[in-house]
């Protein structure tokens, strides 16, 4: 049976090309277009599987998209079991434009999913999760699905007696009550949720700190883009500097990160070296071209790098810095 399980409800099949200038009016020209089965969770599963985990994507699919999509993540070797329904899967594209270097990205709503198409969806997460180590619910909700639905998936996975992961936002993300064991909000993400501004970084400790106090969760990993990460839990709040890398695309790379601290986790490693690696991921997606996936030996490259990177133990009233162990 898998360590890991991924639940994605609104997969897509990313679509990743450029173009000279992309502007309005006239016909944009663009390169041949790569196709890659994407969507939270499947990235999630997809960089899990470059690192060698045993892991299963679930997730809906429709329509000749959701046919593409899937054989897509059979040609990865990614192991996924697909729930049939009546809509199509969505497409979402990303165009970079070669005359400025700017990424234009394009995101499709979904489909409408139905209560029984939601409910099927539960019940084969259930017959997958059964013996994993832990759940990664992650992406956008499809229209239809109530916003309390990852919250569904979070008391399910406690019942199985797995660990569950959460990467969404907005009204899902503040439906999220409890039982979580690691939330992975954006700085935005956690702002909307804490509902002020978050100017330093004891503040956004504070906010994250919250979440755990009110037992949503036991861990929070606030992804701060070019600044890194911090990572609090009810004893600790550490931030985690970024790696300098040679930007190419942003797409996936916040679930690049969510899979590394995921596979971390999964080794039973200590939440420090697991969001070293999920720093190590994320960096190494910057590096690659398009949606497609970066590959284990670059991971790993980065993750040695993170070793001798600061870290700085984050704390309301002070600071301490400290090499990365």
């Amino acid at each position: 049976m898998p360590a890991i399980v991924t639940l994605t409800m609104n997969p897509a099949l990313d679509i990743s090309t450029s173009a000279g200038v992309v502007g309005p009016t006239d016909k944009i020209r663009c390169a041949e277009p790569r196709y890659d089965p994407g969507g939270g969770g499947i990235n999630v599963a997809r960089i899990a599987r470059v690192l060698g985990e045993s892991v299963v994507a679930v997730f809906p699919v429709g329509s000749a998209t959701g046919t593409v999509l899937g054989a897509l993540l059979d040609r990865e070797g990614v192991w996924n079991r697909r729930v049939p329904i009546d809509g199509a899967t969505r497409e979402s594209l990303t165009v970079d434009e070669l005359s400025t270097g700017d990424q234009f990205r394009f995101v499709l709503p979904g489909p409408h999913m139905s209560l029984a198409d939601q409910e099927r969806c539960l019940a084969l997460l259930a017959e997958v999760a059964r013996d994993a180590q832990l759940v990664v619910a992650s992406g956008s909700l499809p229209p239809g699905a109530p916003p309390d639905f990852y919250a569904r998936v979070v008391a399910m996975t406690r019942n199985l007696g797995a660990r569950c992961i959460v990467d969404t936002s907005g009204e899902p993300l503040r439906h999220i009550d409890a039982g979580v064991y690691l939330l992975k909000p954006s700085i935005r993400e956690l702002r909307e949720l804490a509902g002020r501004d978050l100017v330093d970084e004891p503040d956004q400790v504070r906010a994250a700190r919250e979440l755990v106090t009110e037992g949503r969760c036991e861990a929070v990993v606030i992804s701060l883009g070019a600044r890194g990460a911090i990572a609090v839990t009810a004893e600790s709040a550490e931030r985690f500097a970024a790696l300098p890398v040679r930007f190419r695309s942003g797409v996936g790379a916040g679930d690049a990160m969510v899979a590394g601290i995921t596979v971390g986790l999964a080794r039973n490693w200590c939440l420090h070296d697991a969001v070293r690696l999920g720093i190590a991921a994320g960096a190494a997606m910057l590096t690659t071209a398009g949606t497609r996936v970066c590959r284990r030996e670059e991971i790993e490259n980065l993750y040695r790098r993170t070793r001798d990177a600061t870290t700085v133990e984050v704390d309301s009233a002070e600071t301490t810095e400290r090499q990365g162990s």
